[in-house]
């Protein structure tokens, strides 16, 4: 392999040279396996000190019993509708037995981890631990490997590990090992105000705030899609949140992103000015960045804060005066191969659930615009983020992940990563797990008409007769691209088109359903805040809810497509179906169902 950096070719002559471990007290087997990413490299061994923040997950005693739990509290028409779990509940049904967590305790201890230096999940189904690689092999039987994204990121990987063979049964997952998971933002084109392009509809927007019992016409228009013009479509505009402080709503924030201050100050300066000067917490994780200064010229070409300021922004344009809360989650810096300052490499999402899971208090509404190729992601390691997924929505909170913005695939990446190359329509994760709601995107007004989507993988109970039914009408349309026993997505949608943001200090467009799903939370947000001001739970995991007739308050789209992998993709239709999900959310009719209907009652 031909190496064009001197640093690479010294830090691999210096740790390709390793000491034989010593002999395992126990018999070592496989426990996970996983393709490399086509995207990926392999550039050759790992620097021995390099640190890592190891994750292992530990088997959890009682989740069919937990996932039982989350459905009869979400479920409309069971006696526990709303009686979410308080995470004690819930620590008591994902905790490890004994067993498991002394026999992974005495094997850490066997290579010289003691338990003082171990951090525990409150239910101890996570043991988190830092470890230089050279440790990291030896416990896990493996060797770790420097590999590079086509962006030109690194990140050190193994694609196969080891465990005794009596903990096989006990721990379910351990990472970074396999998984290149990336928290890519969903966001596409983006275009900023003045220079070579001028923003067209600065002069139709200028008055809007002031527009009394504005309708549809007088504040959409496509050139730009302003928070009037959302709270109008969607029937908050008139709506004054009853019991903020009790009610909240947060966002993510991955990949250095954060949430510009003074950005958010002027958005909400023009375009929601009873808003102007609200404040929202940012809350920075595992070292997660929040600053707050100008960005640098190669930061604003690398576009740094446009994700942040884009979901801060829709949001508060919508809820305002609901607090906001933004996690700002670092552990997936980009591996920079410096064998003098060697940097630790983290699953996104596994720092921050853990982080969050271990809160008291925690905001009904999540919106992450973060996802995903499934495929570059072990089963082991979406089972046990999956899972915890299941905890949030158990304990009363709507997680809500955006679908993606390439259709069913983008062209021509639509190759499977198994090994057999066969062309396949790729989902994303998060929004394959079946624990969370996933928004797509739309675009128009009149009528509302399917833009982007993510890619779908095909079902649990809640939504199988709505996907049974698209996919009857399919035919053998796209047979054998899609796995057809899977979760279905998107759930629901929002406008994704030419949303406008502040953004350094001007005015940007930008399109995708990471904007779209910022609209949906706050949107949700807002439901929440009529319930629990009606002293009603909020919703928490909305989709068995959604499924068994809260479709009836959304609006249907019926045009558009998925495009992608060479295809038409999926179409939009009557009912469900794989491009918008149920529709867009009209607040006023879901408020009123849900509020009419009462707990523990169906449609």
């Amino acid at each position: 392999m031909r190496v064009t950096s001197s640093l690479f070719t010294v830090l691999f002559a210096t740790s390709g040279v390793f000491t034989t471990p010593l002999k395992p007290k126990y018999p070592y087997v496989v426990k996970d396996s996983h393709f490399v990413p086509r995207k990926w490299t392999k550039l050759g061994a790992a620097p021995a000190e390099h640190m890592i923040d190891m994750n292992i997950g530990l088997r959890q005693s009682q989740f069919d019993k937990l996932e039982r739990e989350l459905y009869e509290v979400s479920d409309p028409t069971h006696q526990r509708y709303g009686k979410h779990l308080t995470a004690d509940e819930v620590n008591e049904l994902v905790k490890p037995t004994d067993l498991a967590l002394d026999l992974v305790i005495d094997w850490l201890a066997e290579h010289g981890i003691e338990r003082h230096r171990l951090d525990f999940s409150p239910a101890k189904d996570w043991i988190s631990v830092s470890l230089p690689v050279s440790t990291a092999e030896r416990l896990l039987d493996t060797r770790y490997s420097v590999y590079k994204h086509e962006d030109g990121s690194h990140v050190v990987r193994t694609p196969e590990w080891s465990l005794p063979l009596h903990l096989h049964k006990h721990i379910v997952s351990v990472q970074p090992t396999n998984s290149f998971l990336r928290a890519s933002p969903k966001k596409v084109n983006y275009k900023p105000a003045g220079g070579k392009w001028k923003y067209p509809a600065d002069a139709w927007t200028s008055n809007q705030p002031t527009i009394q019992n504005p309708t549809v016409a007088q504040v959409c228009n496509t050139s730009g899609v302003t928070p009037l013009c959302l709270r109008t479509l969607y029937n908050t505009v008139n709506y004054k949140p009853q019991v903020p402080g009790k009610n909240k709503v947060a966002l993510n924030n991955f990949l250095g992103e954060t949430n510009n201050c003074s950005d958010v100050e002027i958005f909400l300066e023009k375009y929601r000015p009873d808003a102007a000067g609200f404040k929202f917490d940012i809350n920075v994780i595992n070292g997660g960045d929040n600053q707050q200064t100008p960005n640098s010229p190669a930061q604003n070409a690398a576009g740094k804060d446009l994700e942040g300021n884009l979901d801060a922004e829709t949001i508060i344009g919508i809820v305002y005066f609901t607090p906001l809360i933004a996690y700002n989650t670092g552990g997936e810096p980009p591996f920079n191969p410096d064998l003098f300052a060697p940097t630790n490499t983290n699953e996104p999402y596994m720092v921050w659930l853990n982080y969050i899971l271990s809160q008291s208090d925690i905001p009904q509404t999540i919106s992450t615009s973060y996802a995903d190729d499934e495929q570059t992601v072990p089963l082991s390691y979406a089972t046990a983020v999956c899972q915890q997924f299941a905890q949030l929505g158990a304990r009363g909170v709507s997680v809500l992940f955006a679908s993606g913005d390439n259709g069913v695939g983008a062209d021509p990446s639509c190759i499977s990563n198994d090994g057999t190359n066969r062309t396949a329509f790729l989902p994303e994760f998060p929004p394959a797990c079946p624990y969370v709601t996933v928004v797509g995107a739309t675009k128009d007004f009149a009528p509302e008409v399917a833009a982007y989507d993510g890619r779908n993988g095909f079902v649990p109970p809640y939504q199988k007769s709505a996907v049974d039914a698209y996919t009857a009408a399919l035919g053998t349309q796209f047979a054998g691209l899609y796995n057809t026993t899977g979760r279905a997505y998107p759930d629901i949608a929002a406008q994704g088109q030419r949303l406008i943001t502040i953004w350094n200090g001007s005015v940007t467009l930008l399109d995708g359903t990471s904007a779209a799903t910022p609209a949906a939370a706050a949107v949700i947000a807002l439901v929440n805040d009529a319930l629990i001001a009606a002293r009603k739970a909020p919703l928490g995991f909305l989709n068995p809810w959604l499924y068994q007739g809260g479709w009836k308050a959304f609006n249907d789209v019926t045009s558009g497509s998925a495009l992608g992998c060479g295809t038409s993709g999926f179409p939009a239709a009557k009912g469900w179906d794989a491009v918008t999900g149920w529709g867009t959310p009209d607040f006023l009719k879901i408020k009123d169902a849900v509020l009419q209907g009462g707990y523990g009652h169906g449609w």
